[in-house]
This record gives C-alpha cells, structure tokens and sequence, in this order.
C-alpha cells in the first residue's frame, strides 16, 4: 500500500486531495496530512476534514517528524511551502507530485535539482481533460500557422493569487513553441489605454478573478473570418485530485527524476 501525504490538508485542495485518495481504486491510503501551526483543524481528523468518516489520522503541523509516515507527498499548497516540502522529501527519500503554480525560473531550477535525487511529478495542471487540451492546441498553432492572432483568457476564483494561471502560461508555451516564438518575448499580459495596432506574433493573456470559479481557459485563434476557440472549464477540484492521485500511484518504483503530467497520462 503507498502511503499519501496530503499538504494543506484543511484547504479547499488538500480537503479533495483526502476524499480523492481514500475513494480512489489505486493501492493508496492517506498516510498523513498538514496544516498551518495556528491552524484551528490541527489534530482534527483527516476524514472527518474531508466530509467523510474518521481516518483514525490526525491533522499534523511538522512534517518533518512524520517523514516515516509516507511514502508520496501530493501539495497544492504554496510556492514557499512547496519549497519547503521538497528540501524534507529530497532529504528522506519521499516522492513528490507538486500542483503548485507560480515559480519563478530558479525556483523551478531548484525543483529539477531535487529531482535529481528522488521522483517527482511537477505539472501545473494536472486534469486530464487539460492535458489533452495541451495536445490539441500545438496541434491547432501547427495548422493555422502564423495567419491567426492568438489570445488566452482564463478565470479563476477570488482567492487565487498568481495570475495568469500556472495552467494558462503553460497553454501559451505550447503554442509558442509549436510556432518557434519565444513566449518570454510575445507575450502581452493585459491591455490598457492607447496603443499601436496589435503585432501578429504576440500571445495577449487575460486574467479574470472572480467568485469561486474553479478554473475556465480558453484559447482563441481569431483571423480575418474567422476564429478557432479551445477551451476547458472544470466544475470541480477532484478532477485535479484525481490527476494528482493517478500521478501518485504512478509514481510507484520510479527512479529519480522530473516527470511531466504527460509522462503519467500518454507515457
């Protein structure tokens, strides 16, 4: 049985990441689960957190002196939390499926570093219906070419802090690429004001934070008479959970390295 620990157990995340693994046909069972230290859920059962029936497993605020209780760590926390996170699972051999968005370039350098030394699944967006999203648009750059213009807009609830989405730079990267830009240098985050006419070769982002849109993205390849439209909206978290979760059993016998969502669903 692979043991699963949940980081950020009492969020809106970690709460679906806890019903995911203990209703999920995999061979998983939650191990262990974090929270805040002034946390008020700390102690507080993991099942009885997720709505479901008590664990026997209480919420815990150190991991660190819970690291021979897992086996995987799935977080979705925060980058510095994640961060965190990594430093102890690196430093005691425990796998690692990390659904936080919004590093920086070195703090992704310091992802790959670790997984040098243990497995790690890093995507940042793990459903599966985004994924195949991903598929279809190198697919739709490749065909329509440099003749459409290209705009992404993404939504997502109040409480989300990085923007664009981690899931919508990773949407601009695949057409970038399938177009030999470099989205460092097309990219074109929000619109204000007077401007020259819109450059061809850009990729325009725009962010929408509102109520409690769990996550809608949509790719938009206008020209003149027509447009291609590729979009997804997800209802739910679990479908989240559930990627992270496949991810997790996935990861079973894996030597170290830094896999990719694509590695588990297509690989």
């Amino acid at each position: 049985m692979i043991r699963v620990a949940i980081a950020g157990a009492a969020g809106r995340m970690g709460k679906t990441l806890i019903e995911a693994v203990t209703l999920s046909d995999a061979n998983l069972e939650v191990g262990i689960g974090t929270v805040l230290a002034d946390d008020p859920a700390a102690g507080v059962d993991l099942g009885l957190l997720a709505g479901l029936s008590a664990l026997g497993i209480g919420a815990v605020t150190d991991l660190d002196s819970h690291c021979d209780e897992f086996d995987v760590l799935i977080d979705f926390t925060s980058r510095q939390a994640t961060l965190a996170h990594l430093a102890l699972c690196r430093a005691h051999g425990k796998a690692m499926v990390i659904g936080t968005t919004g590093f920086s370039d070195a703090e992704k350098d310091l992802i790959a570093e670790a997984a040098k030394e243990i497995p790690v699944v890093f995507a940042p967006n793990m459903s599966v219906g985004v994924n195949l999203c991903l598929k279809l648009l190198d697919m739709a750059a490749r065909v329509l070419g440099d003749e459409m213009d290209i705009e992404i807009v993404e939504a997502h609830h109040r409480f989300k802090k990085d923007a664009p989405s981690g899931t919508a730079l990773r949407m601009g990267e695949v057409v970038a690429a399938a177009l030999g830009r470099d989205l460092n240098e097309v990219a074109v985050y929000g619109r204000e004001g007077m401007s020259e006419e819109r450059d061809n070769k850009t990729i325009g982002f725009a962010t929408i934070r509102a109520g409690d849109i769990v996550g809608d993205h949509t790719v938009i390849f206008a020209g003149l008479g027509e447009r291609v439209e590729i979009t997804h909206k997800a209802s739910s978290r679990m479908t989240f959970a559930k990627g992270a979760v496949r991810a997790a059993a996935w990861l079973e016998g894996k030597p170290a390295g830094l896999y990719s969502i694509d590695d588990v669903l297509f690989g």
